[in-house]
């Protein structure tokens, strides 16, 4: 596929479920590594734009950027040794907003309310 830069992560996209594939994502967010790349082929494709939609605006609203999306045809060979053309798309997502501090032990929790 594309060329991808090297401070980043990639999410390959399968048949697990979808939440699986955001958990994923939005922990390389978190974790402040550059963009995550969500790549899928073939009837992956629409599980990986449902990934990055849910991590847009479910979990992430408003801290996520979608960056240039690449599609392209790849020439595989299937299980029958015939050549086929299998779609495939990346999704480039880089957060904005800057990560939530974890809790630490025995200091207040973010989700404490203020005193």
């Amino acid at each position: 596929m594309s060329d991808e830069r090297a401070d980043g992560a990639t999410v390959f996209i399968g048949q697990k479920p979808t939440m699986t594939y955001v958990f994923q994502v939005v922990t390389q967010l978190n974790s402040g590594v550059g963009p995550v790349v969500v790549k899928a082929r073939g009837n992956a494709i629409g599980r990986a734009v449902d990934v990055a939609e849910v991590v847009r605006h479910r979990f992430l609203d408003g801290q996520v950027e979608i960056g240039r999306i690449t599609i392209e045809t790849e020439r595989l060979t299937n299980r029958e040794g015939r050549d086929a053309n299998v779609s495939s798309i990346s999704i480039p997502l880089t957060r904005t907003g800057a990560p939530l501090p974890l809790p630490t032990e025995g200091g207040p929790s973010p989700d404490d309310p203020p005193e």
